[in-house]
């Protein structure tokens, strides 16, 4: 009897035992290991990326810090269809600023979440204005977490985390309190047109961005500083303007017809008093033989090169040895 109640009890403590290890081995099966991943390769538990976010331009939205943002690099400007010179960073991308935001003093009121849906423009040194950027106009604050904010104009400077690419404005308006920023740090808006309908020559369509025809310009001819040609005259839409050298001031005559007009665009007339940096004594105009008018400078015919796709662009200096930049004396622009 004592042996088989001892080998009863050592048969109750097997079963025992293995329901024991049953019981473990499914908590252990329902239970993911910390490091587990998911299908997509993330870690199990960690939160996912939002879907939109900054991560095509940089990776911003990953950032750990609320506020961080990327150095603004070389500053451009851009010529948008709808808002006219519009200042971009380095890589192309849309500047901002916001209305809630103050300019005298420079100070910054979007921070936490908001600085990540506009990311602010680091300025670290490494920033600098390009072709038509006053660098007069840039400067910079500290932000809350220390880092240093590029101001234009005294406005503090933002990207929009869903601009995927550059050239993209969607920032614009937003909330009614953002706005792509103009390189003087006002808001962007395409000025109008400066000659009316009857007086615009005609002339065929080009891949230049065409501002919109509602809001008048306040400066029609202005002068910039080009890198390698020095100062050079530009239209109000910051086109740089050009002459032609078989042209002939005495008498003025164009020599650009046919199939030259598909390159080079008779500049349309201006008003004398909307100058800035040039006599207005070498602002004229000339009738073409179709009879459209065109704009003069030093009584030599004015055009507009179809190449040039940016703001201050002067890609058409030097073509075919013939075709060159107007300094603001109404001369070929060399640099010197």
């Amino acid at each position: 009897m004592t042996t088989k109640r001892y080998g009863l009890v050592a048969v109750c403590l097997l079963l025992a035992g293995l329901v024991l290890m049953a019981a473990l081995g499914s908590a252990n099966s329902n239970a993911s290991p910390s490091n587990a991943k998911s299908d997509s390769g993330q870690l199990a538990g960690a939160t996912p990326s939002p879907a939109g976010g900054y991560g095509s331009y940089g990776d911003l939205g990953s950032s750990t810090a609320a506020d961080s943002g990327k150095p603004g690099g070389k500053l451009a400007v851009r010529v948008d269809d709808k808002l006219g010179p519009v200042m971009t960073d380095g890589q192309g991308f849309t500047l901002y600023r916001f209305d809630k935001d103050t300019a005298k003093p420079p100070a910054s009121n979007c921070s936490g979440t908001c600085a990540t849906t506009w990311p602010p423009v680091i300025n670290d040194g490494s920033t600098s204005a390009g072709t038509g950027i006053d660098p007069s106009k840039l400067g910079e604050i500290t932000r809350t977490d220390g880092t240093r904010q590029l101001t234009v104009g005294g406005w503090p400077a933002y990207r929009y985390a869903q601009d995927a690419a550059p050239g993209d404005t969607k920032g614009e308006g937003v909330g009614g309190t953002w706005h792509a920023l103009a390189p003087d740090g006002t808001k962007a808006k395409a000025p109008g047109a400066a000659a009316t309908a009857s007086t615009a020559p005609t002339a065929p369509a080009t891949a230049m961005p065409q501002p919109s025809q509602q809001a008048e310009v306040k400066v029609q001819i202005s002068v910039i500083v080009h890198p390698q040609l020095g100062q050079i005259m530009v239209d109000g839409y910051g086109r740089t303007l050009y002459h032609y050298g078989k042209d002939t001031a005495w008498p003025m005559r164009s020599n650009c017809e046919g199939q030259c007009l598909k390159t080079w665009t008779p500049a349309p007339p201006v008003d004398p008093t909307k100058i800035k940096g040039v006599d207005p004594k070498l602002i004229g105009k000339m009738q073409r033989p179709d009879g459209t008018w065109q704009l003069s400078i030093n009584c030599t015919p004015a055009y507009l090169y179809t190449g040039d796709q940016g703001y201050g662009d002067a890609l058409g200096n030097g073509m075919g040895d013939q075709w060159s930049a107007i300094n603001p004396q109404g001369k070929p622009a060399t640099g010197k």
